[in-house]
């Protein structure tokens, strides 16, 4: 299926078709003509931009009445009569679609036409939010990079020992695909008109118009006489939920592979339906319909036969497109009972929503590890410049994975060199572990730099992983590297970046501080948060002995650490703000449901995530009107506001002594340098030089690094993560489409996988708040608690402020007696 916007040209359709078709059009007639859903009436032909709105006007209302031919011929036998196998041909693909021609004789100008040497019919083409998106006679870049056979990229490593595979630097005159003709065989598919806005996710967006037959309340298109559905299970679903619609129960009365016949379960019932194969394609068109129903009024079926698991998937799919959202099988049981009226097991109601699972994340965990070499390399060719790392171990199976977008190894050039890195556990059926490392854009977002996925965090997997960090992204002399304690992290930064600095989170610590004494975090927590964020060294000395004094011991542990590695003054290179790994915390906060997904659904969704983040931070960078970014304007903003109260002596034009609260700082405007070291540390001007910038020329703009500039700021999100085409549109070599990866070796472990950790010792974990009876312990979905009336609500109730009768009769008295 072809979708269309509405503002679509003539000339930029038959672009399309020609180039969908593979036909030039300089060499070979194209014609377009479109049948108007009236049996024995003749073909409308699609001649300019009016016909073409004629016909888009009558798709938008029922596209499945409206086919479009495309008919080509060869310019030097335009002239020449068709063969009678050919004519035979012809009629037989015309019966095949269009509903009530008995001849082909009634078609004219067409099919008949001596002008004509072949027809050919448009191959099926899922729409996605790509397409949509732009105007379709204009010529994308990106879109020619994946119609076009490709290149074999050489992101496939193969280990030692593997089996025969992908090998890495295949050459492109190696590769070997397989020449498709896109007309061959290939049965006429309507052409739908859809809006502009239509939003989708990518590859495998069920979202899309023509992907769900379902909407939010039942089919989006009744059974009816010369209906196309794309497949027999899409007939049968459809058939399905008319039955748990209307309130009734058919069954199969004959089934074959090239038709099927179903009547209602009572005997003396005339309601049945016939639908046949189309002839050389996967389509089933409606034959016959028999709608009226004539069983008994009383029959009353004792079960929903109906409502099997995969059709109550379908019915419920559209609710599971936001990985995020929690959807109960108990939520499934009572949208079936509201909607339909049928009553479900929970069983059943739990298999329906893996069945919608299954068919959003396209397929089973096993097929999504056979389908991600195909889609690294529609990602490569997307997006050009992208670093994507695929490694195997022996029998093909997956052993590790990196990607770096194009976006991102761009962008990094304007950032500060502090990288965050940390990992985090799947919670797929495969399991597994994230690795991401992430820094600071200039107004103090986070900036994905790249994404991996081994087993575990040992030595192995962290040293392959910043191995690619560092080919990819290369090496700062000011390079600093945070993150938690970790044995292997520490093992691998010294492997691979021995000359960078080696940061510790300063929460993480803390937490290592409060398990080894229990009994002092509340001290710990007063003076250790201090400590280490302070930049001067005096400061620093003064904080660290209450500290030690504060806590016995605690002064061995840290200077075992290591104090460059926790503090901000004593490090050897600037952190500038990034004191803990909050940003990458942060992100896996943002991914904490992405990470149930399988494998290729889940890369599709972090490639998501940083393509809208990427638009929306260059659209906001392009709006900013100030010299800085937007964040560091505000806190510029807020030191001027302070420095009002600061003091300022001259003692030339470079040195100047500065008063701040009964205490004196020295200030070098020629070596950019206070000894508060606020200045030369963050790089951005302190209260201090503010109040200096308040009565001299100097301008408080050029103090600030570039790293914070509006300009480096735009720059970091210039380049753009395109989106990947519907997984029907793939153009993939056949080296690469023909290799299966293999899940990994896991062990499984008996019982519900776990999908949330462990909490550290000493942790607290933020107990959840009801929104509906404001106590804690529980949300809103779970919550059972009753809820009192308010004060208002019970006056304005009719009959509240009565008074209780009090009983009379002596029956009543003794009834309450006993009560």
């Amino acid at each position: 299926m072809l979708l269309l916007k509405k503002n679509v040209t003539y000339g930029g359709l038959r672009k399309m078709i020609a180039k969908l078709l593979n036909v030039d059009e300089s060499v070979r007639k194209m014609e377009l003509n479109f049948e108007t859903g009236v049996p024995f009436k003749p073909l409308y032909g699609v001649t300019d931009d009016r016909t073409l709105e004629l016909y888009m006007h009558h798709a938008r209302q029922e596209s499945t009445k409206y086919f479009m031919l495309v008919t080509v011929g060869e310019e030097s036998v335009r002239h020449s009569k068709v063969s009678d196998k050919a004519k035979t041909e012809d009629q037989n693909l015309s019966d095949s679609y269009i509903p009530g021609l008995d001849s082909i004789n009634e078609v004219p100008n067409v099919a008949n036409s001596s002008n004509v040497a072949e027809d050919h019919v448009l191959p099926e083409l899922f729409a996605n939010s790509y397409v949509n998106e732009m105007p379709m006679e204009m010529p994308c870049p990106a879109r020619s990079q994946f119609v076009a056979p490709t290149p074999l990229p050489s992101f496939v490593d193969v280990l030692p020992n593997a089996s025969e595979g992908i090998e890495q630097g295949t050459a492109a005159e190696d590769v070997c695909t397989t020449p498709v003709e896109p007309y061959q065989n290939v049965p006429p598919i309507p052409i739908s008109v859809v809006e502009a806005d239509v939003e989708g996710s990518g590859y495998g967006d069920q979202t899309c118009v023509e992907e769900g037959i379902y909407g939010e309340g039942g089919i989006l298109g009744d059974i009816e006489e010369h209906r196309i559905f794309r497949s027999k299970k899409e007939l049968m679903t459809c058939l399905s939920i008319t039955a748990m619609t209307e309130k009734f129960q058919y069954k199969v009365f004959k089934s074959k592979p090239s038709f099927v016949v179903v009547c209602c379960v009572h005997t003396s019932c005339s309601w049945r339906v016939r639908a046949k194969k189309l002839v050389e394609s996967e389509y089933w068109m409606v034959t016959k319909y028999e709608k009226k129903h004539t069983c008994p009024t009383d029959f009353k079926p004792v079960r929903r036969r109906q409502a099997t698991s995969w059709v109550v998937g379908e019915c419920v799919k559209r609710k599971l497109i936001n990985p995020g959202r929690v959807y109960r099988p108990r939520d499934v049981m009572d949208d079936m009972k509201r909607k339909f009226g049928v009553d479900i097991s929970y069983s059943v109601a739990w298999r329906g929503r893996e069945c919608a699972y299954d068919n959003l994340r396209l397929g089973t965990p096993e097929q999504s590890y056979k389908l991600l070499p195909g889609y690294l390399h529609m990602l490569m060719a997307t997006n050009p410049g992208s670093v994507v790392n695929l490694e195997v171990s022996d029998g093909n199976k997956f052993q590790y994975l990196f990607i770096a977008f194009a976006a991102s190894i761009h962008g990094f050039s304007y950032c500060r060199p502090v990288i965050s890195i940390d990992a985090t556990h799947l919670k797929g059926k495969y399991r597994g572990v994230l690795f991401t490392a992430v820094c600071h854009d200039a107004n103090q977002q986070i900036f994905p730099l790249a994404f991996g996925v081994g087993d575990s965090e040992n030595d192995a997997s962290w040293s392959w992983f910043l191995g690619r960090v560092k080919s990819v992204f290369g090496v700062n002399p000011a390079l600093v590297i945070v993150s938690d304690r970790h044995r292997s992290i520490n093992n691998a930064v010294q492997e691979v970046f021995p000359q960078a600095f080696h940061g510790i989170c300063m929460y993480h610590l803390l937490n290592n501080l409060k398990t080894k004494f229990r009994n002092k975090t509340k001290e710990l927590e007063q003076h250790y948060i201090r400590t280490a964020k302070t930049y001067n060294l005096q400061d620093f000395h003064v904080l660290f002995y209450t500290l030690c004094s504060a806590v016995p011991g605690v002064k061995e542990y840290l200077e075992a650490v290591g104090l460059d590695r926790w503090t901000r003054s004593h490090a050897p290179s600037r952190r500038y703000n990034i004191m803990t790994t909050n940003i990458s915390e942060s992100l896996n906060a943002v991914l904490v449901k992405v990470r149930e997904l399988p494998i290729t659904a889940f890369v599709n969704e972090i490639r998501l995530l940083c393509q809208k983040w990427f638009h929306e931070r260059r659209t906001k960078a392009a709006g900013c009107t100030t010299m800085m970014s937007k964040d560091i304007e505000t806190k510029l903003e807020e030191r001027k506001d302070r420095a009002q109260a600061i003091g300022v002596i001259c003692a030339d034009q470079y040195t100047f002594d500065v008063v701040d609260a009964e205490r004196n700082y020295c200030v070098d405007m020629a070596l950019w340098t206070c000894t508060c070291r606020k200045f030369q540390l963050d790089q951005l001007p302190c209260d201090h030089v503010l109040a200096i910038v308040r009565k001299t020329p100097y301008q408080a703009y050029d103090l600030c690094s570039l790293y914070y500039t509006r300009e480096f700021w735009h720059e970091t999100y210039r380049g753009v993560i395109s989106p990947i085409p519907h997984i029907s549109s793939w153009t993939i070599p056949q080296q690469i489409s023909e290799f299966e990866l293999q899940p990994p070796d896991v062990r499984t472990v008996a019982g519900r996988r776990r999908k949330q950790r462990l909490p550290s010792i000493g942790e607290e974990l933020p107990t959840p708040k009801c929104s509906r009876c404001k106590e804690r312990g529980h949300n809103r979905a779970t919550c059972q608690n009753p809820i009192a009336l308010h004060p208002s609500d019970e006056a304005e109730c009719p009959g509240s402020n009565l008074p209780t009768r009090q009983p009379t009769h002596p029956s009543d008295q003794q009834s309450m007696q006993q009560l």
